[in-house]
């Protein structure tokens, strides 16, 4: 596939619908990891014009930071600490209504208003988090928790 994307409008699942299958072509045949999570970070932020798409990635017992798109973000975040910390840990999706709230939210930028993130799973175990925050309130929901699970598993 070429390397652009076709914005969808319509309903958040019928951009979800719509998204899914242009970023399975990105994938297909790339073998780079960082590659892949860098237009993965740049299709969603492109169609949903999320304030912050990227990954971080497990080394040495620590998220790390990887691609990403948005403003400049927190390096390093220990097992359990903040949303991406807590989603490692819990091994399951943390969604994050309003991040004020969340006890011991890690504020990488202040615009934050909520957040989703989405453990990356190889061999049943976590080796990195999908994070996506919002500058809106209660932005992220179940439909949101269903396809963007399906996307990191292609990755």
């Amino acid at each position: 596939m070429a390397e652009d994307l076709s914005i969808a409008s319509g309903t958040k699942e019928q951009q979800y619908h719509a998204l899914i299958p242009q970023i399975k072509g990105l994938l297909q045949g790339e073998t780079d990891q960082v590659a892949n999570l860098a237009n993965v970070a740049a299709a969603l932020k492109e169609q949903f014009h999320w304030l912050w798409v990227g990954f971080y990635i497990i080394k040495e017992d620590v998220l790390v930071l990887g691609p990403f798109q948005g403003p400049v973000a927190c390096t390093r975040i220990r097992r359990g600490k903040g949303v991406c910390g807590t989603a490692w840990a819990e091994e399951k999706t943390v969604i994050v209504p309003e991040v004020e709230k969340f006890p011991g939210h890690i504020a990488c930028s202040s615009l934050s208003k909520s957040e989703i993130v989405i453990p990356i799973f190889r061999n049943n175990q976590v080796i990195g988090v999908l994070d996506v925050d919002s500058v809106n309130l209660d932005e992220f929901d179940e439909i949101d928790q269903r396809y963007l699970e399906e996307i990191v598993r292609y990755l």
